[in-house]
């Protein structure tokens, strides 16, 4: 019975801490006297975490606030320098990599692009980029607090990366490679899930709780916030829309279906529709979605349709989602993204025939992160990951 009364006393304290820090974290600068009036616990016990939090550098105090009456009052503040996170966004042509502070200010970023290459020769892109962003690393109590990484792809539970069919992965074990080679806590996540939490925590979707990341770059994956939090599936693997069927006799997929809608509404579908109608672009000749956007800067009629029928086609399946979720809001990220300028009007068009009661509500935006929702998400994986941790240090 003693034992349960400790253990109890113990799940109580924890909690209390991680209320404490969470007040900290949302109302910096804040006094001791405020945390209790606004938590409800009672002044001794602020007092007691808040001294740990200070001796574990995750706050700090500052000069005295403002008086309102008598002494003035040592304001607490989160110390976002404690520690640093990267953030690496793997994609099929493209890696970027971030290293951020605890509250998600990048500090540094690297972006390299390739095409067609093996799991070893994108695992040492990887190293490289990780090793250079390890570099850049201020001198912060907690030094690196954790690796996160985004993978386009299926990654279940444990953190295996089952599928990703873009890169031609199955059963990778990435997690257990980084593990052992850098010694870190190591997080890997579906990039449209990581870019939905990214969305959530810095971006578009920070005053809502339902809503829907379609992550759109070579393929289209889509990540599900649903009553505020991320919405994972039984066995992890929510999201897979990009290979819903909208095309009954469509093309075949790597996935194996045909008809999937990355297929007609993604950076591929964009490419290979602008090679089958030769269109020539100023950069050498070279079809790029940055050639591509602008020639249809420059007025280019075939540029501009092209866009148009892949905002069309974005519509179509945005519709099936809206349809399906209701959400307050449809955040659209990743690379397409950056073609906003010629994607909306077909977009809107198509996904204003969606159910009339399904519209009330609903906001549909481009993500305020650009290509960053992904990178940033891992990163603040880990840092979640890192305070559990430190909470949990009674």
């Amino acid at each position: 019975m003693e034992v349960n009364k400790t253990w109890n006393q113990h799940v109580v304290k924890q909690e209390n801490k991680a209320l404490v820090l969470r007040k900290i974290i949302e109302s910096s600068p804040i006094t001791r006297p405020m945390i209790a009036n606004e938590t409800g616990l009672n002044k001794g016990t602020v007092s007691s975490l808040v001294n740990q939090l200070l001796e574990e550098k995750i706050i700090y105090e500052s000069g005295p606030g403002e008086s309102s009456g008598g002494r003035r009052p040592v304001m607490l503040l989160y110390n976002q320098v404690a520690g640093y996170s990267i953030g690496i966004d793997i994609g099929v042509n493209y890696m970027l990599g971030i290293i951020t502070d605890l509250q998600g200010n990048i500090h540094h970023e690297e972006l390299i692009k390739f095409s067609n290459l093996s799991f070893e020769e994108i695992t040492g892109k990887l190293f490289g980029i990780i090793d250079l962003l390890l570099s850049t690393a201020p001198s912060s109590p907690y030094g690196i607090i954790g690796i996160g990484i985004g993978v386009p792809g299926v990654v279940d539970r444990s953190e295996e990366i089952l599928l990703a069919p873009n890169l031609g992965w199955r059963n990778i074990k990435l997690k257990e490679i980084l593990e052992e080679k850098y010694n870190l806590p190591i997080t890997i996540e579906n990039e449209a899930n990581a870019g939905a939490y990214g969305e959530k925590m810095f971006g578009a979707g920070k005053d809502f709780n339902n809503i829907i990341y379609v992550s759109d770059g070579i393929g289209i994956g889509v990540g599900l916030i649903l009553n505020g939090e991320l919405y994972r599936g039984n066995n992890g693997f929510s999201g897979e829309l990009g290979h819903m069927t909208i095309e009954v006799n469509g093309d075949k997929c790597r996935c194996g279906n045909n008809g999937c809608w990355e297929l007609y509404a993604s950076e591929q579908a964009l490419l290979k529709n602008a090679e089958r109608l030769e269109i020539i672009t100023a950069q050498d000749g070279e079809l790029s979605l940055e050639s591509l956007i602008e020639l249809a800067n420059s007025g280019d009629i075939e540029a501009i349709r092209l866009f148009e029928d892949l905002g069309h086609y974005l519509g179509v399946g945005i519709n099936n989602i809206i349809n399906t979720f209701n959400p307050q809001q449809v955040i659209i990220g990743n690379r397409i993204a950056t073609a906003k300028k010629w994607l909306t009007e077909a977009l809107l068009n198509r996904s204003n025939q969606t159910l009339s009661f399904n519209q009330k509500g609903l906001q549909i935006d481009f993500s305020e992160l650009s290509t960053h929702s992904t990178a940033l998400g891992v990163a603040a994986f880990s840092v979640d990951n890192f305070l559990v941790k430190e909470i949990f240090s009674l």
